[in-house]
């Protein structure tokens, strides 16, 4: 299993921000959000609750299980 996310689409319905202005607001890095929207690096539940929160939406509509059978 893997772990999807909406995180570059829930970027471009604000106003297209940018990777760099999303991690200011929450605290990260511009790479952390990159590697999360590449799959590359899975939040913890923390970060992850924090991002949905940002975005006003349910953790489920940002972040998804990918089932690789």
């Amino acid at each position: 299993m893997k772990l999807g996310n909406n995180l570059r689409r829930c970027r471009f319905d604000r106003n297209e921000m940018s990777q760099e202005d999303l991690a200011k607001e929450i605290g990260v890095t511009r790479q952390t959000i990159h590697s999360i929207e590449k799959g590359k690096f899975v939040p913890s539940a923390l970060l992850a609750f924090k991002l949905a929160r940002f975005f006003n939406k349910p953790a489920e509509e940002v972040f998804y299980i990918i089932d690789d059978n």
